[in-house]
């Protein structure tokens, strides 16, 4: 199972962390996350574009790498 990690900056609060942590679970071939404020682990089969594409989506004003 690969595992992935991502960057943020710009996560203030509790709310952010729970809206990131649903985005990514909703993703195919995610099996579980990690959520923290300052990044993620991700394990599973999603491709990164689509893990950053889905935290960018929520329009949060977070950097995301």
């Amino acid at each position: 199972m690969a595992h992935q990690s991502l960057s943020f900056q710009g996560v203030e609060n509790a709310d952010q962390v729970n809206r990131i942590t649903t985005a990514l679970m909703m993703l195919d071939g995610v099996n579980s996350v990690e959520v923290g404020r300052h990044g993620a682990e991700v394990e599973g089969h999603a491709r990164r574009e689509a893990l950053i594409k889905a935290v960018q989506s929520l329009n949060l004003g977070i950097e995301v790498k």
